[in-house]
């Protein structure tokens, strides 16, 4: 797949800021999405700048993935500006529940309200932005959708209903893979290892699970992965699942930041992809 017409959910910052930069070093259109507003001196302006400088175009659309008619306005935009075309959906978006980084807590003393967070915005709102872009994609019969995922899927990492909202991304990418295989369109899940996020370069933490912060993968190291993906002739195979970033990044010949090739962390996380 050449460079088309992208959707990154969740994109003001972070993984979802780093793929969406990525892209736009491949001339790529994407659009990237947060609660806004979008205003200049804004973090999801500062996404769509940060496209459009690497050598894309970037859009950026002010949306609360928890309102379907929010989401359904911003797909609607999407094919009135771009003839009805949609090439790519990154399914990133998240919101972190009151007190998240009390990782210690149990379950059973966390408040319900947490549901509404990792699942709501974790895992329904990845399924209704997948909705709308198969929408899109299956009557051009093309385009791909991936899931950005993690290694919580396998080990125990932060809370129960983190590791639930990750599972369910996995299998939800194949279970949608199965129903889009017949028109083209694919489905994968992501898994990315440590990304030095803003978050965790602002934290001053020098290692994670043992490992140095100053090794872990950058933001746009997962976005230079999914370009080779969409250009990957055996992507129908692929689709429907799960790929560890690192590791795919060494099929693909890519490198981090001044030549650097991230490791895989399956043994300290619990083991590979399920699916």
């Amino acid at each position: 797949m050449s460079a088309g017409v992208a959707l990154v959910t969740g994109a003001s910052r972070g993984v979802g800021k780093g793929v969406a930069t990525a892209l736009g070093a491949a001339g790529w259109t994407v659009y990237v999405t947060g609660r806004g507003p979008v205003t200049a001196d804004r973090p999801l302006s500062a996404s769509a700048r940060a496209v459009t400088d690497a050598g894309g175009t970037g859009i950026a659309v002010a949306c609360d993935h928890r309102d379907d008619e929010d989401v359904h306005a911003l797909f609607a935009r999407i094919s009135e500006e771009q003839a009805g075309r949609l090439d790519l959906l990154v399914n990133n978006v998240w919101a972190a529940p009151a007190g998240f980084g009390g990782f210690s807590t149990p379950f059973w003393e966390r408040p319900l309200g947490d549901w509404d967070s990792l699942i709501g915005v974790g895992l329904r709102a990845h399924y209704v932005a997948s909705v709308e872009a198969a929408r899109l994609m299956v009557p051009r019969r093309s385009g791909l959708i991936a899931n950005i995922s993690s290694f919580g899927t396998r080990g125990h990492l932060h809370s129960v209903l983190y590791g639930m909202s990750k599972a369910g991304l996995d299998k939800m990418a194949s279970d949608m893979a199965a129903e889009l295989a017949p028109h083209d369109v694919r489905a994968v899940s992501l898994w990315p290892g440590i990304v030095r996020t803003e978050m965790i370069v602002a934290s001053g933490l020098e290692t994670i699970a043992g490992f140095p912060v100053a090794d872990a993968e950058s933001p746009e190291f997962v976005g230079e992965v999914i370009c080779a993906l969409t250009a990957d002739p055996t992507l129908p195979e692929r689709s429907g699942h799960t790929f560890v970033t690192a590791e795919l990044a060494v099929e693909y010949g890519i490198t981090d930041t001044q030549g650097r090739t991230p490791p895989s962390h399956r043994e300290p996380f619990g083991g590979g992809p399920l699916f």
